[in-house]
């Protein structure tokens, strides 16, 4: 799949692997769409290059994300290229979970709703186009959770399912689109500042991601993940200990 004269949408992509993502499309000559919720990081992103668009969108909002989607297809008719990079991480504690509600509905939303919505509401424009991609970023943890983040694990495995049940779908009735799922190893960003080692760079996260479109590969394993992709064939009860 080429990316130079794409109209791509990069959600979350105001910093982190989102930011590494825009500048490398605008690199390869794809006009991007960016979404985010912090007015002075899209500002900064959108100064990389004039082709850039922004709008700041809260995921957690359904009717602002109904929204955005109107907008989308009305304004931008000719979008080829969804990329679902938007997440939120929270870890909780939940035996008390009264406290944490708000957050739980947060996760849920933004990691999994939102992501269902914008995939089924920006599909016909993909189809429209004559072709294209969408593309949802999961997580190694939809393979085996951590206990630390339990919900976070759940949207991610859910996002999993509905990206092959989507894909078989499309092999169906809409060949022309591909589904594709990017499962992320662990990335040095803000969502995982003081969690974990061995993290890699956005950019190398976000190269990944671009290789993996570029090759129309229908599962993109970043990192990590590649090996944890092997251990879970050979030993899923190893990588459940691995990863909690």
């Amino acid at each position: 799949m080429r990316i130079d004269g794409r109209v791509v949408l990069v959600t979350g992509g105001s910093a982190g692997i989102g930011a590494a993502l825009v500048r490398q499309l605008s690199d390869k000559g794809a006009r991007v769409i960016v979404t985010g919720r912090d007015k002075e990081r899209l500002e900064e992103v959108a100064a990389y290059h004039l082709d850039i668009v922004t709008y700041r969108v809260d995921f957690s909002d359904s009717t602002a994300v109904d929204k955005f989607i109107a907008t989308m297809a009305s304004t931008h008719p000719d979008l080829s290229l969804v990329i679902n990079n938007a997440g939120v991480q929270t870890e909780m504690d939940l035996v008390n979970a009264t406290a944490l509600l708000p957050d739980v509905r947060v996760e849920l939303a933004v990691n999994l709703e939102a992501v269902v919505a914008l995939t089924i509401g920006l599909l016909p424009a993909v189809v429209a186009r004559g072709g294209g991609a969408i593309v949802n970023v999961t997580s190694g943890l939809a393979i085996a959770p951590k206990e630390a983040s339990p919900v976070y694990c759940a949207a991610k495995a859910g996002l999993r399912s509905f990206t092959k049940a989507m894909r078989y779908q499309c092999e169906l009735r809409a060949p022309e689109v591909k589904i594709v799922e990017v499962v992320m190893a662990l990335v040095d960003t803000g969502m995982t500042a003081g969690r974990g080692r061995g993290k890699i760079s956005p950019a190398k996260a976000a190269r990944g991601i671009v290789r993996g479109i570029e090759a129309g590969d229908d599962e993109v394993w970043i990192g990590k993940t590649k090996l944890l992709r092997v251990l879970n064939r050979m030993s899923p009860s190893l990588v459940e200990r691995i990863m909690r």
